[in-house]
């Protein structure tokens, strides 16, 4: 097996996998600005990353960049040693974790003599390996499009350049180069088009939610911080959840019942990291619209990781983008407390104690998922209005499910009926009109995506 670490240790690559250098440039901030990360606890991410399609990483380094080069990025001096280690090895690829642009790109596989990809690539074609559906793959197909429109030039620098003039007489190079951008413009419009369906076929799933309305819980947060896996816990599913980066990229939904008998729907969505390029959040975003209209957000953090603070951060980034800063709606949950020693714990349990809606959990025991679900309770029942019912004696089906389903403070029963003040979610009320319609609201009651009720409201049996 491979034996990586960060001060660059070789080891043999078992067969069938390709061989890969990564490097990781540890570029000097600028004045004024904050280091969110070790440049250590980079490259072992950006190892992670290779390892997510299976890449054998012979040689991993972090390379200390104190002034970049326009064309290289790195100095000669790197250059040259990573040539031969790469000959040497017989590596098949480098992985620069950083941003390139396509001429320096170009540069260094000229120099290298390998192929070279940067981090933007690398998540690309994580992304590519690990899309199982239609949607998925039309999202890293779009995004991979993008970002390959600004490198064309480097596939036909083998061919003549145009000359000067009105362009009758250019070389065939910038005409192969043209012809490709227009093919590749075409096929990016065609793929906004049928993801312009996606996003149409899901609000029509989300109309028809509405209709019998279930509050939506969307988990999010950092790849690897066990989304999947407390998704499975708390849904009893079988999501694929693995020790790995991107393990999850096409959104699962499964209805759940909790503790206080309310049916929700829990959303597992993929995992952000940071750097995430710009074209694949804009080609995800028909997924990402479940965490935009979610009633309650679950941000799942690795309480493990040495970078959990910068990774908050970086989800946070995410979220405003999507519109989410209502805080009132989340909860925290810091997950992988197995994985934290005693006095790590403690601290983690005091913080949770003095931070409103966090919770400590460990998704692979079960410790403390209950409580997750308790406070999902709470914020549902926050929006919760006071409402008085009047029912006939022959209701006695639809006042049975209003005492599963919400808080019955006090009842009278008359000879005109049963009258009932309870307390209710939004979502409750709306699926007791949509499941009772003979019992039509007459105010106050709408679906979850409405404001909340802000007064009581009388619902009657409607005339029939």
């Amino acid at each position: 097996m491979s034996r990586v670490d960060k001060s660059g240790v070789q080891g043999d690559a078992p067969d069938g996998r390709r061989r890969a250098v990564v490097l990781h440039p540890d570029i000097r901030p600028a004045q004024g600005e904050t280091r969110l990360r070790e440049a250590a606890v980079r490259l072992e991410e950006a190892v992670g990353l290779a390892a997510a399609i299976d890449l054998a990483v012979i040689h991993a380094e972090t390379v200390r960049v104190d002034k970049p080069k326009p064309g290289t990025l790195f100095g000669g001096g790197v250059i040259e040693r990573i040539a031969d280690l790469a000959e040497n090895a017989a590596a098949e690829l480098v992985i620069v974790d950083g941003p390139l642009s396509p001429v320096q790109q170009r540069n260094l596989e000229r120099a290298l003599a390998v192929k070279v990809i940067d981090r933007t690539g690398l998540i690309l074609e994580i992304f590519g390996a690990r899309a199982k559906t239609r949607e998925g793959e039309l999202q890293v197909e779009l995004a991979a499009l993008s970002y390959q429109r600004s490198r064309l030039v480097r596939s036909w620098t083998h061919l003549e350049r145009q000359r000067g003039g009105l362009g009758f007489i250019g070389g065939p190079g910038e005409s192969q180069i043209e012809l490709d951008r227009r093919l590749i413009d075409e096929r990016i419009a065609k793929l906004k088009r049928q993801l312009e369906q996606v996003k149409r076929t899901r609000g029509l799933h989300r109309s028809a939610r509405a209709r019998v309305p279930y509050p939506v819980v969307a988990l999010v947060g950092y790849t690897n911080a066990g989304k999947s896996t407390l998704f499975n816990r708390l849904t009893q599913a079988r999501v694929e959840a693995k020790d790995m980066l991107f393990a999850t990229l096409d959104p699962t939904m499964r209805a759940v019942t909790t503790p206080n008998g309310a049916r929700i729907i829990l959303s597992d969505t993929v995992g952000f990291i940071s750097d995430l390029p710009t074209d694949l959040v804009a080609a995800f975003r028909a997924t990402l619209e479940e965490v935009e209209t979610a009633d309650v957000i679950l941000h799942v953090r690795d309480a493990a990781s040495a970078s959990s603070e910068a990774e908050k951060q970086d989800v946070d980034q995410v979220m405003r983008a999507l519109g989410r800063t209502d805080s009132e709606n989340q909860i925290e949950v810091l997950n992988k407390i197995d994985l934290v020693d005693a006095t790590g714990r403690a601290d983690l349990a005091a913080k949770a104690a003095r931070t409103a809606n966090t919770v400590i959990a460990s998704a692979v025991t079960g410790e403390n998922c209950g409580a997750i679900m308790r406070q999902i309770d709470e914020l549902i029942a926050r929006g919760a209005a006071e409402v008085e019912l009047h029912l006939p004696h022959s209701a006695g089906d639809a006042v049975a499910w209003l005492y599963r389903h919400a808080d019955v403070r006090d009842r009278c029963d008359t000879e005109a009926g049963v009258s009932l003040r309870l307390r209710a979610a939004p979502a409750v009320l709306a699926r007791f009109a949509s499941k009772y319609p003979s019992f039509a609201p007459t105010a106050g009651v709408h679906d979850r995506a409405a404001d909340k009720l802000e007064r009581p409201a009388t619902i009657s049996p409607s005339a029939a």
